[in-house]
C-alpha cells in the first residue's frame, strides 16, 4: 500500500470513526490527488472532517489558500440514521429473481412475528446494498463505511443469530464475510464487532484496493450500448470486458447472485441504447 492509500484510509478512520491515527508527510500534490480519490469514491465528507481533525498536524502540508478553500466546503457528517433511512429507501434487494423471493418471504415473515428487529432488517439491507454495489461497481468504501458505522452506533440492538439465519438462507455468508473483512483490515474493526462473520476472506484488502484504483483510471465511456445513425446497435467493448472480469473476481462468493448481476446490468445497458 503506497502512501496516498495510507493517508486517504487514516483520514476516512478519523473522519469517519472519530479516531486519530497518525499522518505521513506527503508533498501538497499528493494531498490534491487524495481529495480527488475521495471525491470519486464517495467519501469527501469524511475525508474532509478527517483533515480539519488534522489541521494542526505538521504532516499535512496544504496551502493556506486551500484550508481555507477547504474550510468553505467544511460540512458536517449525516447520523446514522439518516444514512440508513436513505438506503432502507432506495429497497436494495437481490438480482437473482429467486433469492429475491427469499428476501421478500424474510422480511414479510419478521414483520409478522412478535419480536420483530428493525435494526436486524436495517443492517441486512445495508449488507445487500454493498453486495449490489461490490458486484456493479466494485467494493464501495462509502457503502463500507456506512455498515461500520451502523455497527458501532447500533449493533448492540442487532439480533446476529437471526442475521446469520438470513444470510445463510440467501447464500451470502461469504459476501458478508468479505465486506466485514474490509472492516477489520482497513478500518481496525476486530472480529468481535462482526457476530455474523464466517471467516476472515483473505482477498478483502486486495480486491479494495482493485476497485480504489479502478475508480480512479478507469476512463472507458459512461455508455454500454448505443445506436449509431445507420441503425445498428455498437457496444462499447471495454466496458463489457471491465464489468465481466469484475463478476469473475467475485463468483466464487455466490455464484448464483454474481451471474443474476452481471445479466441484470447487461438487460439495463440494452434498455439505455441511446435512440
Amino acid at each position: 500500500m503506497d502512501i496516498i492509500n495510507r493517508n486517504f484510509y487514516r483520514l476516512l478512520l478519523a473522519g469517519a470513526f472519530g479516531e486519530q491515527p497518525e499522518l505521513e508527510l506527503m508533498s501538497q500534490f499528493k494531498w490534491n490527488r487524495i481529495l480527488q480519490i475521495a471525491e470519486r469514491q464517495n467519501v469527501y465528507n469524511y475525508v474532509l472532517v478527517g483533515l480539519m481533525c488534522h489541521r494542526h498536524d505538521p504532516s499535512v502540508t496544504l496551502s493556506q489558500a486551500m484550508w481555507e478553500e477547504l474550510a468553505d466546503k467544511h460540512t458536517t457528517i449525516p447520523d446514522v440514521a439518516a444514512t440508513t433511512m436513505t438506503i432502507m429507501q432506495e429497497e436494495p434487494m437481490p438480482s437473482n429473481i429467486f433469492l429475491r423471493h427469499t428476501w421478500r418471504r424474510i422480511i414479510k415473515k419478521d414483520d409478522e412475528s412478535d419480536d420483530s428487529s428493525l435494526e436486524t432488517q436495517q443492517l441486512l439491507s445495508i449488507i445487500i446494498y454493498n453486495i449490489n454495489h461490490t458486484l456493479t461497481s466494485g467494493i464501495s468504501l462509502r457503502g463500507i463505511i456506512e455498515m461500520g458505522r451502523y455497527l458501532r452506533q447500533r449493533g448492540d440492538r442487532v439480533d446476529y443469530v437471526r442475521l446469520e439465519q438470513w444470510l445463510h438462507k440467501l447464500g451470502f455468508v461469504r459476501m458478508a464475510s468479505l465486506l466485514g473483512t474490509v472492516l477489520i483490515r482497513i478500518f481496525d474493526f476486530t472480529i468481535d464487532e462482526l457476530p455474523f462473520m464466517q471467516k476472515e476472506e483473505a482477498d478483502g484488502p486486495r480486491l479494495t484496493a482493485r476497485s480504489m484504483d479502478e475508480t480512479a483510471h478507469d476512463t472507458a465511456e459512461n455508455w454500454h450500448f448505443r445506436m449509431r445513425t445507420n441503425g445498428m446497435v455498437e457496444n462499447n467493448s471495454r466496458v463489457l470486458r471491465r464489468n465481466l472480469r469484475r463478476s469473475l473476481r467475485y463468483v466464487r462468493y455466490n455464484p448464483l447472485e454474481t451471474a443474476s448481476n452481471f445479466m441484470a446490468n447487461f438487460a439495463r445497458s440494452l434498455s439505455e441504447i441511446e435512440e
